[in-house]
């Protein structure tokens, strides 16, 4: 980000990463399908255990590729949190690449 202060673009990006997560979801190199898969049932588990912390990660595009993950994963996250099975969604820092930071709220959240 050229226009920003560093300090300003870092907040933009997110501040909590792969060092703060419980776990690490890796949707790098899988297909859309299982990908999307793969957040439905972390998302569905989640309802029945404890809160935590997770880490999403999805591949840079690459030039030519088409679409990424990011879209998809991206508007699942969000349908999660107006559900209320997410209770933080950010995106990662920029030295963790690409991907989302994600508090699941666990049993404790909306149904």
């Amino acid at each position: 980000m050229p226009h920003f202060d560093p300090h300003y673009a870092d907040k933009l990006r997110g501040s909590q990463g792969l060092a703060d997560a419980d776990s690490v979801l890796d949707l790098r190199g899988a297909a859309r399908a299982a990908a999307e898969a793969s957040l439905a049932e972390l998302i569905e588990r989640s309802r029945f255990g404890e809160a935590k912390a997770v880490a999403i990660r999805i591949a840079a595009p690459l030039p030519g590729a088409g679409e990424t993950l990011f879209q998809p994963v991206g508007r699942a996250l969000l349908e999660a949190k107006r559900k209320g099975h997410v209770t933080r969604l950010a995106p990662l820092p920029a030295g963790d690449g690409l991907g989302f930071f994600v508090r699941l709220a666990g049993r404790s959240g909306k149904p």
